[in-house]
């Protein structure tokens, strides 16, 4: 987490954080590993709007996680709860 924080700063909009398992993480596991970062990105001043947790891009078993933190407006949280139907992720259908 320390080095994506460094690369820029997350503290003046909030952000949608996407933590994918890389296919051999058990769900369970990443949303232990959720709210560690969670905690972490609270205690530097981050606002996270939404989170998306799960495997949504993966290698054949392989183990851990990979975080993206995208800053997110209200034009694009608007875009962000639009329904969505695609092979690899569906919501509010």
């Amino acid at each position: 987490v320390e080095p994506i924080l460094a690369d820029r700063d997350f503290t003046t909009t909030p952000v949608i954080a996407m933590l994918n398992g890389m296919g051999g993480t058990p769900l369970i596991e990443q949303y232990l590993v959720w709210g560690e970062i969670a905690k972490i990105l609270a205690g530097k001043g981050v606002k996270v709007a939404r989170t998306l947790v799960g495997n949504h891009i993966t290698s054949l078993e392989m183990a851990g996680c990979s975080l993206t933190l995208l800053s997110a407006d209200d034009d694009l949280l608007t875009l962000w709860d639009a329904p969505v139907e695609t092979p690899g992720l569906r919501w509010g259908c």
